[in-house]
């Protein structure tokens, strides 16, 4: 085992940061971590990282497959960027239509003769031209370019006039693939053409959480009632939740003061990969049980988990709104943490972080063997800090 010096200068374990005598590294009964299928992901309050009872270092040594982000409170200001991302190497519906798009932009406002490519198209492809009747319904579709909101210039929309014009129809096929990005995706074709590298959520907020400017590209949710912008507008969309339940990607940008200056410097906290099948372990209001989530059909692929005390979780909750855009699994337990002869338990069910991961991935069906260990790994530290503070009255008297 590598020994390491501490700013004490008492030897500690580089691995679990815990003093050598206390090692908990040969505790873990897999040491290359268990094979756990639901991948967790773990936000840790950064004054968490170095309490001697911090839980984190268990799921480290003693989880696989496991993610852990350090998060701080925001004292001047943050901003959060959203975007979707590619699951399990399918392009997502927006590439999709991305790709479908360019190439009716190909067609309606390529090189060539307008009135051509149709023809071309129709001779090519069989196309059977403009709607049941093999007319241009110039009012429907008109409509649908519009609703569709695609600004191009005018060029695109000269040209599109000629192919018009030149044919008296409309592709079928481009008429049904603008259906589709209409129905199925809340952007607009713009954002379907330029791809889905572009931010689907913009937010900026203050301390405690408080949102001073939220942007999306879907169409805001506010009611008249409510006085500050908010998350909650996006579960009010059916389009929202579905394509951010396909994963998406977050990152923090953070302000800070300069060491010996009051001017501030933004820089880059974390930038996360949330992927499909994610649910945040958090007992809020909108939070179910493990059966409820299975009944409603979601299927957990990762979890996320506040690393904190019980006032720090809720500060990173407040303070990272995008958390609200999961699905909230709770724990239906009526246990009494480990922690509780060493650190303050609120109630009955407020657990550790590595009890909660535990129980958390037995509910929700992902029971490895060596999960139960790490409970026994935690009880042992437990048992070494209550041996440490009586150790440390004695030596008082």
């Amino acid at each position: 085992m590598a020994v390491a010096e501490s700013h004490s200068k008492r030897p500690t374990c580089p691995s679990c940061s815990k003093p050598s005598r206390l090692c908990l590294c040969t505790r873990i009964q897999n040491p290359g971590g268990i094979d756990n299928k639901v991948s967790v992901t773990i936000l840790q309050h950064s004054k968490e990282t170095k309490h001697p009872l911090n839980s984190v270092r268990i799921a480290k040594l003693g989880l696989s497959n496991l993610t852990v982000v350090t998060v701080s409170d925001v004292n001047f200001g943050a901003q959060f960027v959203i975007r979707l991302i590619e699951s399990d190497g399918v392009p997502d519906r927006n590439q999709t239509q991305k790709r479908k798009l360019e190439d009716i932009g190909g067609l309606i406002s390529g090189k060539e003769n307008m009135g051509e490519g149709c023809a071309k198209c129709s001779k090519e492809k069989g196309c059977n031209l403009g709607d049941a009747k093999g007319e241009f319904n110039s009012a429907h579709d008109s409509d649908l370019l519009e609703s569709c909101g695609l600004v191009l210039g005018t060029e695109y929309e000269s040209r599109s006039n000629e192919c018009i014009s030149a044919n008296s129809s409309f592709s079928a096929e481009i008429h049904s693939t603008l259906n589709e990005a209409v129905m199925a995706n809340s952007f607009d074709v713009e954002h379907v053409l330029r791809g889905a590298e572009e931010p689907v959520i913009c937010a900026t907020i203050g301390k405690h959480g408080v949102i001073s400017h939220l942007e999306s590209k879907w169409k805001p949710f506010q009611t008249e009632a409510q006085e500050r912008p908010n998350f909650d507008q996006f579960l009010g969309s059916q389009l929202a939740v579905d394509a951010l339940a396909k994963g998406f990607m977050v990152k923090k940008l953070q302000k800070r003061k300069l060491k010996e200056s009051m001017n501030l410097e933004e820089y880059e906290e974390f930038e996360l990969v949330v992927p499909p099948g994610s649910v945040l372990l958090y007992p809020s209001d909108t939070a179910v049980g493990a059966d409820d989530l299975q009944a409603m059909n979601i299927g957990v692929k990762n979890l996320i988990v506040l690393d904190g005390t019980w006032a720090k979780a809720k500060r990173v909750y407040k303070e990272n709104p995008w958390l609200r855009l999961l699905p909230h699994l709770k724990l239906v337990l009526d246990k009494l943490s480990l922690f509780s002869e060493v650190r303050r338990q609120p109630k009955a069910g407020c657990l550790s972080t590595i009890e909660s991961i535990v129980y958390a991935l037995k509910a929700v069906g992902d029971n490895p063997e060596g999960l139960d260990n790490l409970l026994d790994v935690f009880e042992s530290m437990v048992g070494d800090q209550r041996r440490c503070k009586d150790e440390s009255l004695q030596s008082d008297h």
